[in-house]
């Protein structure tokens, strides 16, 4: 098994980290200030990502993306991951990949000037009552002649303020299974300024700050039908196909804060004196470290290989949630121990280990709680046995 790196994968390393660092890092402390995204100076770093290369690079080649294969991909996202995460995912940004799974007329109209950087999407799943059982949902779709009538409410939804159009994930129906009735569910491209279709500031968050999440609210939106997205009822089995490896996106921007905050820490530890030897030397902290690095090494080692099982077409829903648990759990236990080293220091906006802390949290609820991710490695071993 051969665990280094391709030439490919080294550019692209360098190339995006070279980036983030001259280019990410001096706006970070504008937007954890004030909160808010200049959108001037996201266009303006936007053309800088296109010209490098790096826009869109989740994209397949054939619909205009840099093509990355998933490691490589993941690779990509841990270097982004180090900054600001408002700031590279609107300035470096990623549509969604389920924007493949249109047809011809709907790529043209939705993924093709996405890539190009012209416009945003946002992803509408969740809702007051429905979170992590999204079977729950009640905004609805209804046909009615040649259109749909939706009505309902999300909410938690990501960017939903800059974004041109919305991916809506609505109930359209039930069916019985052993279980019990369940919904059907189906995708619509809801595009902003349709009628009965409006969105509304969504909640402060301690964490990502300038990565806003939004209301959306559905009165009578009356969309044609050629604006849903994949089968009708089978708004689940599109997601499935194209968002899988969000798990993954999630658990690698992690791995590149961790590293960020772990850096720090050895820096202040091998420099920072107290009692005539630097700090690094007492047990108490130098044993911080190695459990940091181990448990880093684990969680990138998890990562890449979802990654490339995920790329033969073989990863499992355990691996996915294995390696996005691991990750998100090891950035929370290194940001801590970041700030624990630094002592008071860490807790300083001169750095950036507070901002890394707060952050870290959201990770271990968004794109499954790590409750859910448990229950997804359990059950399939459990599901082994015949229980």
């Amino acid at each position: 098994m051969n665990f280094g790196l391709s030439e490919e994968q080294q550019m692209v390393v360098r190339t995006t980290r070279a980036f983030v660092e001259k280019e990410l890092y001096p706006c970070e402390d504008a937007i954890e200030r004030s909160g808010k995204l200049d959108m001037d100076l996201v266009r303006e770093l936007q053309a800088k990502a296109i010209e490098a290369g790096l826009y869109a690079a989740n994209i397949p080649e054939q619909f205009g993306g840099a093509g990355l294969d998933t490691p490589t991909w993941l690779l990509y996202e841990k270097e982004l991951g180090r900054a600001n995460y408002a700031l590279h995912w609107t300035a470096v940004a990623r549509p969604s990949n389920i924007l493949c799974a249109g047809t011809p007329a709907q790529r043209e109209r939705y993924l093709a000037p996405c890539v190009a950087g012209e416009k945003w999407d946002c992803l509408a799943m969740t809702e007051p009552g429905a979170g992590s059982d999204l079977r729950g949902m009640k905004a609805t779709a209804v046909r009615d002649g040649d259109d749909w009538v939706l009505n309902g409410t999300k909410h938690f939804i990501s960017h939903a303020d800059i974004a041109d159009f919305a991916i809506c994930f609505m109930a359209t129906g039930e069916e019985d299974t052993p279980r019990g009735k369940k919904k059907l569910i189906t995708a619509f491209f809801v595009d902003k300024g349709t009628n009965g279709f409006t969105v509304t500031d969504g909640y402060r968050n301690v964490s990502h700050r300038g990565y806003t999440n939004c209301v959306l609210q559905f009165d009578d939106c009356r969309i044609p039908a050629e604006q849903v997205l994949g089968e009708v009822h089978k708004g689940f089995d599109v997601a499935n196909d194209w968002l899988g490896a969000t798990r993954l996106q999630v658990g690698a921007t992690c791995l590149g804060r961790a590293e960020r905050a772990f850096d720090h820490a050895v820096d202040y530890a091998a420099q920072r004196e107290q009692f005539g030897q630097p700090i690094g030397k007492f047990q108490g902290v130098s044993f911080k470290l190695a459990d940091m690095a181990m448990e880093m090494k684990a969680a990138e080692l998890m990562i890449l290989n979802a990654g490339w099982c995920y790329e033969q077409g073989t990863a499992s829903d355990a691996d996915m949630a294995m390696a996005k648990l691991k990750a998100t759990e090891m950035l929370a236990m290194v940001a801590d121990e970041a700030i624990q080293i630094h002592g008071g220091m860490g807790l300083m906006e001169d750095l950036p280990l507070e901002r890394i802390w707060r952050d870290a949290r959201i990770e271990r609820i968004w794109e499954g709680t790590s409750e859910i991710q448990r229950h997804i490695i359990s059950r399939s071993l459990l599901r082994a046995k015949g229980a």
